[in-house]
């Protein structure tokens, strides 16, 4: 995919190097072509990873992308560099009037608290009720899939005794979702977390639907108003070793934590991990944005309701 983003944009160089075609914005701006508006909302603490991360899964379409990154103004990253945000992150008042044909919102390292006690609540839930009416369909990961359930449909979540920590085998609901298209029976999705939403909850919603989901890590996949959201408790955009970084980050720390699950040869930490999910992932960003973004979305941004 021909993605529109800054040139100076630290994944741009990671992503080069992978043979992963990127567009800078002076080439782009050569082109007569509507591109397709994305915003990612990026709350993980490292943030120029996940900027790699999601941009690598964005790259398999034909489709040109532009990308807006935005940040709140009520938190400031600790494990980015300010000048990094200063040059590549908008806030939301300077989009807050305009339209998307997608968003992202990316997991936060708060779901042990409740959610009111998160600092930037006010904040991340006026942006998702933005979304709401100014975005063609928006995919909610990890934390903020909970916490959209929460803020739009009073889901609620709860603690897990350990964390559910590893890549597990999920099945679809509906295998005819164009979501799904291409998938196989059974498919992997990394998970990293400690807290879940449980099915019956989603179930007693009819605004839901419960598209898939895990005999051992639960709820997967959510949809609402017929693909205007995603909630996704999982992490299929994580890179060969993000499980492996966190685990022996952990370790160093001393904090109580398991090896991931289904994730190292063998199951020895000492051997390389095996990645099970990048298929899936590929797939579910390109369906993502052919069915429920581009094929959805008015070629006026201001017609969006």
């Amino acid at each position: 995919m021909p993605l529109n983003i800054p040139k100076m944009l630290p994944a741009v160089e990671t992503l080069r190097k992978e043979n992963i075609f990127v567009m800078d914005t002076d080439r782009a701006q050569s082109q007569e072509i509507r591109p397709l508006k994305i915003v990612i909302l990026n709350l993980m603490p490292l943030k120029i990873t996940t900027e790699t991360d999601l941009i690598r899964l964005l790259s398999n379409s034909p489709l040109q992308i532009e990308i807006d990154f935005l940040q709140l103004k009520s938190h400031t990253p600790k494990n980015t560099p300010i000048e990094h945000m200063m040059a590549f992150y908008r806030n939301f008042d300077e989009i807050r009037k305009s339209n998307y044909d997608g968003m992202i919102i990316t997991g936060a390292p708060v779901e042990l608290l409740d959610f009111e006690q998160v600092k930037y609540w006010k904040e991340v839930t006026d942006i998702f009720e933005w979304a709401h009416r100014h975005v063609t369909s928006t995919l909610y990961i990890c934390w903020a899939a909970q916490a959209g359930l929460y803020h739009f449909y009073k889901v609620p979540k709860y603690p897990l005794a350990e964390k559910m920590f590893g890549v597990f085998e999920h099945k679809t609901n509906n295998s005819h979702n164009p979501i799904f298209r291409g998938f196989d029976d059974v498919f992997y999705v990394p998970h990293s977390r400690h807290t879940e939403i449980r099915r019956e909850d989603i179930l007693k919603i009819p605004e839901l639907t419960l598209l898939s989901e895990s005999d051992r890590s639960g709820v997967y996949m959510v949809m609402a108003r017929n693909g205007r959201e995603f909630f996704i408790t999982g992490h299929s955009e994580y890179s060969c070793y993000t499980l492996d970084t966190e685990y022996k980050r952990d370790l160093k720390k001393g904090l109580p934590i398991k090896m991931p699950e289904n994730y190292y040869l063998d199951d020895n930490p000492k051997n390389e991990p095996v990645v099970r999910w990048r298929s899936h992932a590929n797939l579910l960003f390109t369906n993502w944005l052919n069915y429920f973004v581009y094929q959805e979305t008015p070629y006026d941004l201001a017609n969006i309701r």
